[in-house]
């Protein structure tokens, strides 16, 4: 019996899988470069011997323009959003795609994007949505990876190594993908992969404290405590109706805040957008979430130093207007979407994803900007059951990737940023640990927000970003020269 999913909506506008064959020969822009668009039938399950197997069209993206017979092929793993955007912001693989004649190719993830293997009915039920899983999205990666080998064999595009690029949930697919295809994937190149799914494992303070550092670097201590003032503001005008309405108008919400869940959503909404304003904090403007401008911890908190307020409304227009530059940089919003989470596909994906496989905690003190929260397993794992009638299994990636021991991970790079919340449960070496013993290398990076070391090269390149590029490619010369 198929059990539908509590809550679900269905974006109407997101592309539906009709046939066989859909755009088979797409070719989309990203940023100056020309990439070829591509499909491919994979299994549903590659863990069922039924035949005739289901399928679907899994999309990829293919940039051949410096690839010489045998020369490498750069795999980038798609991770929880939709390929084009990992393509429009990892410019250092089209960088230095002619020092090593290589192709790109970047790989959608299933149920993200276009790569839907139900259709418009991916999300519809549990019986559709239990595919949904990074075995089965690894598999997917293999098998265009062999398919690509073998009918590229006797072309001008003939392949040679495979090498593996990812950031986040992507880089601890690329990991993961070397350590099951050894024979396939000749190395890994990972930023701020978490590759430890599991409570207990990694301090959940770190996500949050990582992010107030940043604040605290560029925003300086005046604007911290701005924002611990506004939290403060926040849940005391939104307890009557008449402040919720208050709130709605001036952050210009899409839906205006009707019950105490919904402040609760607004809350929460808050605190990712500060953490993604840590996130792409770049000296240069930027969309990797919103369109924001550069260096944008500066000037949100910029604005917030420098008002001026007389009473709480005053303050919440003020907050309002400063959180314009991650809302509505470019003048062009209508409305700000704090609700989002309950229908867009992709994060209905990673909600399923990380209730059912990747769990990771994360928890807030007094010791860092946000409203302190605790992060309780039981508690999330009711959440989980509540919207899915599924638990999640906190042992599972453990016992079926080898958990902390990652002795079998050769060729393998592990990179993390001191400014980049999203390392907070990467792999890092402390300077005690001997690093002749490790099969993989750990670099740590001092000063570089989100994935900024995969983006294209421009001259605000601070030397910790440029000297970890030359480190990934003198890195990845040695691998080549493997026999």
């Amino acid at each position: 019996m198929s059990v539908k999913i509590k809550n679900n909506i269905f974006l109407k506008f997101l592309p539906v899988v009709i046939g066989i064959v859909i755009f088979l020969k797409e070719i989309e822009s990203v940023h100056t470069h020309s990439v070829e668009t591509k499909y491919i039938q994979v299994p549903v399950d590659h863990f069922s011997p039924t035949e005739p197997a289901k399928t679907f069209n899994l999309r990829y993206l293919v940039y051949a323009k410096n690839h010489i017979k045998g020369g490498p092929v750069f795999v980038y793993t798609g991770g929880e959003r939709d390929i084009t955007v990992a393509a429009r912001h990892t410019g250092f693989l089209f960088d230095i795609a002619p020092t090593f004649n290589a192709m790109i190719v970047f790989i959608e993830h299933r149920y993200y994007g276009r790569s839907l293997p139900f259709g418009n009915t991916s999300f519809a039920s549990l019986e559709n949505l239990r595919y949904c899983m990074s075995t089965q999205a690894l598999s997917d990666f293999a098998y265009l990876l062999n398919d690509l080998k073998k009918n590229l064999s006797d072309t001008s595009h003939a392949t040679g190594p495979f090498i593996a690029f990812g950031g986040y949930y992507a880089g601890t697919l690329s990991a993961l993908l070397r350590l099951r295809y050894p024979d396939l994937i000749k190395g890994a190149i990972t930023s701020s992969a978490p590759m430890f799914y599991l409570p207990g494992s990694t301090s959940c303070e770190d996500y949050y404290k990582i992010a107030t550092r940043v604040f605290m670097k560029y925003g300086e201590e005046r604007c911290v405590r701005t924002i611990k003032l506004a939290w403060e503001i926040i849940i005391s005008i939104s307890k009557t109706k008449k402040g919720m309405d208050f709130i709605s108008s001036s952050l210009k919400l899409c839906k205006d805040l009707e019950t105490p869940e919904d402040v609760e959503v607004l809350l929460d909404w808050l605190a990712e957008t500060y953490v993604k304003l840590s996130m792409v904090n770049y000296p240069y403007s930027s969309d990797y979430y919103n369109p924001v401008p550069a260096n944008p911890v500066l000037v949100f908190c910029n604005k917030l130093n420098t008002a001026h307020f007389n009473d709480t409304r005053q303050f919440i227009e003020m907050f309002a207007a400063a959180l314009k530059i991650y809302t509505n940089y470019t003048g062009k919003a209508i409305c700000t979407d704090i609700f989002y989470k309950q229908h867009n596909a992709n994060e209905l994906a990673w909600q399923y994803q990380t209730c059912t496989e990747l769990i990771m905690p994360k928890c807030s003190t007094d010791y860092d900007m946000f409203i302190t929260k605790n992060w309780n397993y039981e508690d999330m794992s009711l959440d989980c059951y509540r919207k899915y009638n599924i638990k999640p299994r906190p042992n599972w990636a453990f016992s079926t990737y080898g958990g902390q021991n990652l002795h079998y991970y050769s060729n393998v790079v592990f990179s993390s940023s001191m400014l980049d919340p999203a390392s907070y449960n990467a792999v890092y070496l402390n300077k005690s640990d001997d690093k002749s013993k490790q099969p993989w290398i750990s670099y740590r990076i001092e000063e570089a927000p989100h994935l900024m070391e995969f983006r294209t090269s421009d001259r605000t390149d601070n030397s910790y970003i440029i000297k970890a590029r030359n480190f990934y490619v003198s890195t990845i010369k040695n691998w080549l020269n493997q026999k």
